[in-house]
C-alpha cells in the first residue's frame, strides 16, 4: 500500500521537470523565422519568401527591372515582405535594411525601380498594409514588396543569413531567412 505516496512523488517531479525543460530558453528568444511576424512600434513585418534571383527568368527579370547586371562575383538575393500597420496613426518605413551573415558580414539592401520593391522611408496608412493595394507587388505572386540585396559568391556559403529590420525606438527585428 506504500505504492500511492510513491507514484504522488514520481508524478510531482515528472511535472516539475517538465515545467523547468519548457522554461529553457524562454528568456532568449533569438530570432524569427521566415514566415513569422516580427513587431517593432506598430508595425509588423512578415517576410513572405527569399530567393536567390534570375537575371535570365522571365519572371525574375520583372524583379530586376532597370538594375544593372549583378557583379561577377556576387547574385541579386529577393526578401518580399508584407508589412501591416496595427497603429491609428501613419507609419513610416525604414530608409534602409540588412542582411547579416554566419561571419558577421553586412549587406544593405539597394535601391530598386523595379516596380516590386520596397520604397524605403515610404509611409503605411493606419490599418494598412505595405505593399499597398493595386500595385504590381500586392497582384504579383508573392503579393509582397521586394528587398533586393548584391550578396558576393563566397558569402553564400556563411549562412544561415539574417535580415536586420531597424525599429522607430532602436530596436531590431532579426529573421532568419530560408535559403
Amino acid at each position: 500500500m506504500r505504492r500511492r505516496p510513491l507514484q504522488a512523488l514520481l508524478l510531482t517531479m515528472l511535472v516539475l521537470c517538465a515545467a523547468a525543460l519548457s522554461a529553457c530558453g524562454s528568456s532568449d528568444e533569438g530570432p524569427a523565422i521566415e514566415g513569422e511576424p516580427v513587431e517593432l512600434g506598430e508595425l509588423t513585418y512578415n517576410v513572405q519568401i527569399t530567393r536567390f534571383l534570375n537575371p535570365d527568368s522571365l519572371e525574375d527579370a520583372n524583379y530586376l527591372e532597370g538594375q544593372p547586371p549583378a557583379p561577377a562575383d556576387a547574385e541579386y538575393l529577393a526578401v518580399f515582405l508584407r508589412i501591416d500597420n496595427d497603429g491609428d496613426s501613419t507609419e513610416t518605413l525604414p530608409d534602409s535594411f540588412q542582411i547579416r551573415d554566419t561571419r558577421d558580414e553586412t549587406f544593405d539592401a539597394i535601391e530598386s525601380d523595379s516596380p516590386f520593391a520596397l520604397q524605403f522611408g515610404a509611409e503605411v496608412e493606419p490599418d494598412g498594409t505595405y505593399p499597398p493595394l493595386d500595385t504590381p507587388a500586392r497582384s504579383g505572386p508573392i503579393k509582397g514588396s521586394m528587398l533586393l540585396f548584391a550578396i558576393p559568391d563566397a558569402a553564400t556559403e556563411n549562412r544561415p543569413f539574417e535580415l536586420e529590420i531597424p525599429g522607430p525606438d532602436g530596436e531590431t527585428g532579426v529573421v532568419e531567412l530560408d535559403l
